[in-house]
């Protein structure tokens, strides 16, 4: 959820009206349950599946998995629950979505299509990768949609790559690389499956420091005067959560590694936000 107030706050440079600030947490919320219980229901018969055959057995400390995952699949919710839940906070979403700005209703529908399509996509081509980053960047645009229905399209599409190539380096390679053998064993379609240890670690490295370079450019483009403080301690959020354990990755290979990269770049937005929130303040 920090990821849409960031990125919302950083384009505003303010805080918005108090209704918009209750509306949208209450949206984000929504439709972030909504579209990761979609992925869930989903998945339904898959994850049943890798259950049957003694997946989802991490026993590294790794925040996908603090809760209980995948309560369909393994039959402690039944699934016309889970259906009613995702279709129940898709409601919820496209109604605080609808009132902040038409727009981001579409933005919703198409993450959520999205997401359906990287969920099947599972045993077909290891590029849904590719799908994964267009569904993490949707709630972050449509929340700059929500406070300013005219914003920069140079700041909406480095927003986007920003976030892009973050949830690939970030968050869904080192998530993949954690699952490899169950991904293996279920003829699963992946990075770290198709192309091995080494060269997952090259393009995560690459996907980073990508990241790095177009989190410093967009702390440059907000509106009012370039602050180089801010982007400068941007610049070293982005090494201390992502290029310091996206390199230990590279260089060991380490399923435990990218478990870590993958904790680390989990805060990543949250750090962010602290810091617009500072900026702000100051």
């Amino acid at each position: 959820m920090a990821t849409p107030a960031f990125s919302a706050l950083l384009w505003l440079g303010v805080f918005p009206p108090f209704p918009i600030i209750v509306i949208g947490l209450i949206t984000t919320f929504a439709g972030y349950t909504a579209v990761y219980a979609l992925n869930d229901v989903i998945d339904y018969r898959t994850d049943r599946e890798k259950f049957a055959r003694g997946g989802y057995q991490r026993q590294e400390k790794d925040l996908d998995v603090m809760g209980v995952r995948h309560p369909m699949a393994q039959g402690l919710l039944p699934f016309y629950h889970g259906l009613t839940w995702a279709l129940a906070w898709s409601v919820v979403a496209i109604m605080g979505a609808y009132w902040l700005n038409p727009i981001c209703v579409l933005i919703f529908v198409a993450g959520c299509a999205l997401e359906a399509s990287y969920c099947l996509l599972l045993r077909i081509s290891h590029l849904r990768t590719i799908v994964s980053g267009g569904v993490k960047t949707s709630g972050a645009i449509a929340a700059v949609f929500a406070v300013d229905p005219h914003p920069s399209a140079v700041y909406v599409i480095i927003l986007f790559f920003m976030l892009f190539f973050w949830e690939i380096g970030g968050q869904n390679i080192p998530n993949d690389w954690g699952d490899i053998e169950e991904d293996r064993m279920m003829k699963a379609k992946t990075i770290p499956v198709r192309y091995g240890s080494t060269r997952a670690g090259i393009i995560i490295m690459v996907c980073l420091m990508l990241t790095t370079l177009l989190c410093a450019g967009i702390f440059l483009l907000t509106p009012g005067s370039i602050d180089w403080v801010f982007a400068l301690i941007a610049l070293a959020a982005c090494g201390f959560f992502l290029i310091r354990p996206g390199w230990r990755v590279y260089q060991s290979g380490k399923r435990s590694d990218a478990l870590t990269l993958f904790n680390n770049a989990s805060y990543f937005p949250l750090i962010l936000l602290i810091i617009v929130i500072g900026k702000i303040l100051i």
